[in-house]
């Protein structure tokens, strides 16, 4: 599969495509391009059937800066807000997405970096990393419907009122982050996460996350329909035969 952009760098291996936010000398600035090639490579994914887990980082010593705001200028509202309707596209193709992606946040994330990162479906981190959500600080709304999905109502509000930078550990305590890694080590131990979720039986992890994703906007008893749905899915399919011969009576699961 040609995953050549201009803005990203993909390499793929061991089922894992490592995608590079690639636009360091704007500290990885999130443009109108980075936007199209986000949505463009969820659009190749989809039909790779080689690689099964994406793990989403930026080149360099930040994730994401935020929006790239030099090149609204000039611009009229018209062309603000398509540039805003193919950001949201990009997100959500990401959000949307069959195959695990991990967003690795080594450094400092910012504004439209977080909603990248967020349409991930969890983010490890390094402890040199930041969060900073300023959009309401630039007289603008974002972060407002991925954010307290993460972290709650009050601790969104909070953060979006006040601008402040959030330090790497407070993530982690509030939800918004689930491991952390030191910057020396993160490389290698995402690696090694998202390997071994590519090894695990696809379509069963494609399953649960698409049940995971759908029963978090209803109620119990709808979710537990959707659960019985993928679970037919699963008995429709060998991989739960597979999984039964690979398991050994007596074999200890941790």
């Amino acid at each position: 599969m040609d995953y050549a952009f201009e803005t990203l760098v993909v390499e793929c291996r061991e089922g894992v495509a490592f995608v590079e936010l690639n636009r360091p000398e704007a500290r990885n600035a999130v443009n109108l391009q980075l936007c199209d090639d986000l949505y463009d490579f969820e659009q190749r994914l989809a039909r790779d059937e080689e690689v099964r887990v994406v793990v989403i980082t930026g080149r360099g010593p930040v994730f994401c800066a935020g929006a790239d705001l030099k090149e609204r200028k000039g611009k009229d509202a018209a062309w603000v807000r398509e540039r805003r309707r193919r950001a949201f596209r990009a997100y959500e193709s990401i959000e949307v997405s069959e195959k695990p992606h991990i967003a690795l946040v080594d450094g400092a994330l910012v504004g439209s970096g977080g909603e990248i990162a967020m349409a991930c479906d969890f983010i490890y981190a390094s402890e040199a990393a930041s969060f900073r959500f300023p959009e309401t600080l630039w007289g603008t709304v974002g972060a407002t419907q991925r954010l307290p999905r993460r972290i709650g109502t009050a601790s969104t509000k909070e953060l979006l009122f006040t601008g402040r930078k959030l330090e790497a550990l407070e993530a982690l305590d509030i939800g918004l982050v689930q491991r952390l890694f030191d910057s020396e080590s993160i490389e290698a131990g995402v690696a090694e996460i998202a390997t071994a979720i590519a090894n695990a039986p696809t379509l069963a992890i494609s399953l649960v996350k698409r049940s995971v994703d759908i029963g978090g906007t209803t109620d119990l008893t709808r979710g537990i329909a959707v659960e019985r749905l993928a679970i037919d899915r699963c008995l429709a399919d060998t991989e739960w035969t597979d999984g039964l011969q690979r398991f050994q009576p007596g074999e200890r699961q941790e």
